[in-house]
């Protein structure tokens, strides 16, 4: 993770591996999780919870998989709301499809904002429209 950051923002495909054991990724996701927790504060938004959610069938499971001793909820600023809208007119100005602001501009934003390093398996988008943006990713340079 990098050493002038924060702490750590978990996007939902992280989380997501990780609670489905998925076959492909559960161990990379694992890792990345461990190595978080051990450099600092683990996130996640709003946003992530709600996508996370998707595939639990209450809140009460839901809540005991991510327990907040181990990923800490924080609130979307309002910088990054600002930050998300600006990033998306530059991509509907690309010739992006998508008329409404999607999660994935606003939780980038919201790591740009908050100086979290965050990690995801889908990069490019945070790369194309969030360049200073800090990310650990199968892709990641090391």
């Amino acid at each position: 993770m990098a050493n002038n950051s924060a702490g750590t923002l978990l996007d939902s495909n992280v989380l997501l591996d990780i609670v489905t054991r998925d076959q492909e990724w559960f161990e990379w996701s694992a890792a990345r999780l461990i190595e978080a927790m051990r450099s600092g504060p683990v996130s996640i938004n709003p946003l992530i919870y709600a996508e996370v959610s998707t595939t639990f069938d209450d809140i009460r499971s839901l809540d005991a998989a991510l327990p907040e001793t181990l990923v800490r909820r924080t609130a979307l600023p309002y910088g990054a709301a600002f930050l998300a809208a600006k990033a998306f007119a530059v991509y509907r100005c690309k010739g992006g499809e998508r008329r409404s602001p999607l999660p994935d501009f606003y939780i980038g934003a919201h790591a740009v904002v908050q100086n979290l390093t965050l990690v995801t398996r889908d990069s490019r988008r945070y790369r194309t429209y969030f360049p200073t943006l800090s990310l650990v990713s199968p892709d990641s340079r090391v």
